[in-house]
């Protein structure tokens, strides 16, 4: 689901990295726009207002020019943006996360062998005209699989492979959602060393006596549904010479953390359009901690939450309130579970758990110093579950102290966030042994649960059986999934639907406005 904003002179985070724990749209109408101010003073002329409305005569984007483009490797940003014009993958995550077919046409999964067999659609060529081929295919899977972007998102799978004119994975753990995770961008085998790899996607990169730009792909699948001919691509050194150019319109669109670490301001009357992503934010604890051992404790503490109130206060609603680790726009998370926020509900709790007796507990909650929309909300939680008997206290610490703590179990709570994929592999997070578990938390019983999920042939089924048990047990408390930005100079791009890895998905239904 898409949301177009409209808010005045609100400073914002612009292409910022999120900084994750792995180490990351609600329908509105209108024509909506951000206003933002670079200098800090809010007031503008009307001649500077007008000509900031104005429409140019081109569009363009920004990208690094001395850096390559090769989805696999490149930077995350600009060039990400660019590249998603230049490439697509066997399935592209659409606006509630659900794998939707691109240059895979079918797939059949044999459980017995763990084997999954990708079928390529028919006619689908790269741009400097070339078939495409699973072998191609493959051999860029191959580089997925040992690339800092990817590898621990194909952790489940032991080898790629074309063969009988078809993609084979061949896993080394049951997994019956892989292509939710095979929304990895394709290029051509060979190319890769390339600054530009040949992809099959919507527009090549030409550069000529004219300059570097994007043109129309002739020879894409979909056929000529692209909304422009031509986007100019202008060189930029950083994200900060980025951000400089859209601000002073000379690009037309970016890419944003509107709640990401060190926010800037900019100038300017902007559209921007949210995307749900699987960046979770959470509550967790040191189950080792003897008080936060008890389960009943933990559910209580999660009935304290008011999370719509975070998401809306304190992340300027660039997120959805979410009581699970599963995205509240996805079909598996349980709706039917989840419970409104209610003081009575948390009060009643705490008394049942012991925690209503007048004597005081201590915890202290740990939370990254850098983003300024975390530490909020870290104090928001505190100030909130600090009743009854407990006292809850926030330490900010810089990102390298934080994490330090969190693997040494030096900790109570901390306020945590980490980019799941839409496969929806908890055990990192909650399972025993887990890459992310830093609360110590291990249950035979979830351990099982989680396994048996990740086997499901009927997903949602068994996710909500994993969630009954976490809400009971709750190892973690979700607060909210985060959303993406992209921003746009006001009134330039319409019909604008972006997910959380295409600024441009759907890109045959926007519309690009320019100076006649």
């Amino acid at each position: 689901m898409i949301k177009k904003h409209r808010l005045f002179h609100l400073v914002a985070a612009l292409l910022l990295p999120v900084l994750l724990l792995t180490g990351c749209w609600q329908d509105s109408t209108g024509s909506e726009a951000l206003d933002t101010d670079v200098s800090g003073d809010a007031s503008t002329s009307s001649e500077e207002s007008e000509e900031s409305r104005a429409l140019p005569s081109s569009f363009a984007l920004p990208y690094y020019a001395s850096q390559t483009l090769d989805p696999i490797t490149c930077a995350d940003g600009a060039q990400q943006t660019v590249a998603a014009l230049l490439y697509e993958g066997l399935y592209e995550l659409d606006g509630n996360l659900e794998p939707q077919g691109s240059l895979c046409s079918a797939a059949s999964y044999d459980a017995a062998s763990l084997t999954w067999t990708f079928t390529l659609r028919s006619g689908v060529s790269f741009s400097d005209g070339s078939a495409l081929t699973p072998a191609d295919v493959a051999a860029t899977l191959q580089r997925a699989q040992v690339s800092d972007r990817y590898r621990a998102r194909l952790a489940c799978v032991a080898s790629f492979s074309a063969a009988n004119g078809a993609v084979i994975a061949v896993l080394n753990q049951a997994n019956a959602g892989l292509p939710a995770l095979l929304d990895i961008p394709i290029v051509k085998s060979g190319t890769q060393e390339n600054t530009v790899p040949v992809g099959t996607g919507p527009y090549t990169l030409v550069t000529d006596d004219s300059g570097t730009y994007l043109s129309t792909n002739s020879s894409w699948w979909r056929g000529s549904t692209q909304p422009i001919k031509r986007i100019s691509l202008v060189s930029c050194q950083d994200e900060d010479s980025s951000r400089f150019q859209f601000t002073s319109h000379g690009v037309q669109l970016i890419s944003a953390d509107l709640t990401g670490t060190n926010p800037v301001s900019a100038t300017g009357s902007f559209d921007f359009y949210d995307a749900d992503t699987p960046i979770l934010q959470y509550l967790g604890f040191n189950t080792k901690n003897a008080v936060l051992a008890d389960p009943a404790l933990r559910q209580a503490l999660g009935l304290g939450i008011d999370r719509e109130t975070i998401v809306s206060a304190y992340l300027s609603g660039h997120a959805k309130a979410a009581q699970f680790p599963v995205s509240p726009v996805c079909a598996e998370y349980p709706t039917a579970l989840a419970t409104d926020y209610a003081y009575a509900a948390f009060e009643t709790a705490m008394t049942n758990a012991g925690y209503n007796t007048g004597k005081t507990t201590r915890l202290t909650l740990l939370v990254n110093s850098e983003n300024s929309f975390k530490v909020s909300a870290a104090k928001y939680l505190a100030s909130a579950l600090s009743g009854f008997d407990m006292k809850i206290e926030v330490e900010s610490l810089p990102w390298a102290d934080y994490t330090a703590a969190l693997a040494a179990g030096q900790f109570d709570l901390y306020y945590g966030e980490v980019k799941l994929t839409a496969g929806w592999n908890l055990q990192p997070l909650i399972g025993t042994g887990g890459s992310l578990n830093y609360g110590g938390y291990s249950d035979a019983a979830l351990d099982l649960m989680l396994g048996q999920y990740a086997a499901s042939a009927s997903r949602p089924a068994a996710m909500k059986t994993i969630c009954t048990y976490l809400k009971k047990q709750a190892p973690i408390l979700p607060v909210c999934f985060k959303c993406s930005s992209v921003l746009s100079q006001k009134g330039v791009v319409g019909n604008l639907t972006p997910t959380a890895a295409n600024p441009f998905y759907d890109i045959g239904t926007c519309t690009i406005n320019l100076a006649k």
